[in-house]
């Protein structure tokens, strides 16, 4: 289906076209009480229940931010500085309110005590060299000055700070005063500050955030105190399978707009033979006693304007576009236009201005196939995570740049954002490689389906969608990596959560990574797509090889006969440890991992010729750290890459399976291998 092939037929009234916004509960902050208990036993365990993580009323605020939409960038209106660097940082001890209580918030926090060096963004985790660091569970503490330029008040600018990503809640105070709160980490939080600023003097900025994670949080997790002689303290847990790394992930914006500001940009798009349709709703806000005036123009790679209107909503037609194609699909992969929108006053000055990438693109489906401006997609990827040495979490360019080369030498054209949403700059690379994005809310092993937990699972894909709307490369939404879906409540659950996101955005499918089995799964009905996870010859059979192709083929085959949709495997693999060697392949080793792929490839040969199958994500991109485990061997090692982004044999195996499906797919411009083999010519012989 397409809402845009009908609005261009039809036109619609401009805000009917499938992006609705409308304000979600307030997330709580999630700050975890602890109570401190005199127990005359040796050991006890005490469960928190999912009330425990909202801190007393005194530091509870009303107005929690909803997320920042649009991504800051410096324009001819606007100025823009990072607050990335090394900041103060310190734990909390047990006791949450300790840090309220003494005024950390109010004051530099090495006057208050002993600080660290902590480098903003990055996880905390992983820095220093103590266990307790690592394994912390509860609040933390940032702070660092900062300068707004005497020229913003004297412009009478206004002052903003956005969160790119905090993990997983943080309440955020400048110059002593609580300014905002956010729950749900992966996501941006931004607030104005104009009214609390200094320009004549250093600010402070402080931070508290808290990686607690309970039964409401999105996702969910668990704590016990653990109360030992006169010792308490916190143990989480979870069943995810990755780190709760936490700390302020991502860049850290301080930035300025006029009194009159763009406040969202809503762009869709439709394709009628050679021409492109640009669907359009830039809103604004703040007090203006005159009429606002738009300006929109759109500019082609070469910064020629192919079109513009002087409307704020409404429709573009370009002749002779320039599509958006994924990598391998086209020539020109990723092309990219630049949305520009002005606000103007009546005098025909310019109030404010914004401009962002955008490309020309449609995506559509039917009971068997994914379409991109209606060709058929089989999409050849990886589940991922952000996730690498020392930073943990923390956006690092360097990495996700060499992640993007990788992804393009082995020939992939999609990655599932497992399972949380990147960071921003990730999609922004994607646009510009033409890889495609199956983007995932926090939602992971989601149980325990309350109403709480609703509420806010509704809140992540609110926030998930206003932030990535407008990015060709998103393709598709996942609303949950394996959720706990034989549960009878889960049924009543997922359809709402469908319908809360079709309520914003018809026109990408819904997904969710299940897990459970074709015939105990009540999700499957709710969702467009089906994608499932399994792990034959790991998990289910570990050393059988024998089974696999079978297995996969079935399951692929009743989850389709079942709801009639197209299908896609997205997780399936092996643990494998670099260097490890067996011949015959043994498990861990280096020739299992190879092998298993190899009977998952059989499959899905036989799979792509059925109709319905739609793609093939193995799991993992690259190995990643996980909670301790006796089954975890310093983390997860089911990458294809090591950690720190080395080959094993398994990357130049999938990079001859996904080359070969790209050339059977009618591929543009195939990569030469990289070593030289054979002209397969038979030898001369002569006799002389």
């Amino acid at each position: 289906m397409n809402l845009f092939g009908s609005f261009v037929r039809g036109i619609p009234k401009y805000n009917h076209y499938g992006f609705i916004f409308k304000q979600m509960i307030k997330p709580r902050f999630a700050f975890a009480l602890l109570l401190i208990c005199i127990v005359s036993v040796t050991i006890a365990v005490v469960p928190l229940s999912s009330s425990s993580n909202e801190i007393n009323q005194l530091y509870k605020r009303k107005l929690p931010s909803n997320g920042g939409a649009l991504y800051p960038r410096a324009t001819e209106t606007r100025d823009l500085r990072t607050l990335d660097g090394i900041w103060s940082f310190r734990p909390s001890p047990a006791d949450p309110e300790f840090g309220y209580r003494n005024g950390w918030y109010a004051q530099d926090l090495e006057k208050t005590g002993s600080v660290i060096h902590m480098p903003v963004p990055s996880s905390y985790n992983d820095v220093g060299e103590d266990a307790s660091l690592r394994d912390h569970v509860g609040l933390v503490w940032y702070d660092r000055r900062f300068h707004v330029p005497p020229w913003w008040q004297t412009a009478k600018q206004r002052v903003w700070v956005r969160f790119s990503s905090v993990h997983y809640a943080a309440e955020v105070f400048v110059n002593g005063k609580s300014v905002t709160y956010h729950e749900i980490g992966h996501l941006p939080f931004e607030v104005e500050i104009t009214d609390v600023v200094n320009y004549n003097t250093s600010n402070l900025l402080t931070v508290a955030v808290d990686n607690t994670l309970l039964s409401d949080t999105v996702p969910q997790g668990y704590v016990k105190q653990i109360i030992d002689f006169d010792k308490v303290r916190q143990e989480q847990t979870y069943t995810f399978d990755f780190f709760n790394y936490a700390g302020i992930h991502r860049t850290v914006f301080l930035y300025s707009t006029p009194q009159v500001y763009i406040d969202d940009v809503i762009v869709n798009t439709d394709i009628q033979g050679f021409t492109g349709f640009v669907v359009y709703n830039v809103t604004h806000k703040g007090p203006t006693t005159e009429d606002v005036l738009c300006l929109i123009q759109v500019f082609d790679k070469s910064d020629t304007q192919v079109v513009a209107s002087n409307e704020c909503a409404g429709l573009l037609e370009i002749a002779n576009a320039r599509f958006w194609w994924p990598y391998l699909m086209n020539p020109e992969p990723g092309y990219l236009y630049t949305f520009r929108a002005s606000l103007i006053s009546r005098r025909g000055d310019i109030i404010d201005t914004y401009s962002q990438k955008i490309g020309i693109r449609t995506v559509t489906w039917t009971n068997t196939t994914i379409y991109l401006n209606s060709k058929p997609l089989y999409l050849r990827g990886f589940g991922m995570h952000e996730d690498s040495d020392l930073r943990g979490k923390g956006w690092d360019p360097v990495l996700w740049v060499k992640n993007f080369n990788l992804i393009k030498w082995i020939g992939a054209n999609a990655f599932r954002t497992s399972h949380y949403p990147y960071a921003e700059e990730i999609y922004q690379l994607a646009d510009e490689y033409g890889i495609m994005i199956i983007d995932e809310c926090p939602s992971g092993d989601t149980d325990i389906f309350t109403q709480s937990l609703l509420n806010k699972h509704k809140q992540s894909l609110t926030e998930l969608i206003r932030r990535d709307k407008n990015h060709p490369s998103v393709i598709m939404w996942s609303i949950s990596n394996e959720p706990r879906s034989a549960k009878q409540q889960a049924d009543a659950y997922f359809a709402e959560v469908v319908k809360h996101v079709k309520s914003m955005d018809l026109s990408r499918p819904v997904t969710i990574a299940i897990s459970q089995y074709y015939n105990t799964d009540r999700a499957g009905q709710h969702l467009d797509v089906i994608c499932f996870n399994r792990y034959n010859g790991w998990y289910q059979n570990t050393g059988d090889l024998n089974y696999i192709v079978s297995k996969v083929v079935e399951e692929a085959t009743e989850f389709h006969r079942r709801h009639n949709k197209p299908v896609i495997m997205t997780e399936y693999g092996a643990d494998t440890v670099a260097g490890l060697h067996f011949i015959p392949e043994y498990v861990w080793s280096e020739e299992y991992q190879v092998a298993l792929m190899s009977e998952h490839f059989k499959a899905f040969d036989k799979l792509r010729q059925t109709g319905f199958f739609a793609g093939e994500f193995i799991w993992n991109f690259a190995d990643f750290k996980t909670a301790q485990t006796i089954t975890r061997v310093g983390g997860n090692r089911k990458g294809i890459f090591t950690r720190s982004r080395q080959p094993k044999a398994s990357a130049h195996h999938l990079r001859t399976r996904y080359l070969s499906l790209a050339v059977a797919d009618g591929a543009a411009n195939i990569p030469d291998p990289t070593y030289y083999i054979s002209d397969n010519k038979p030898t001369l012989h002569e006799d002389l």
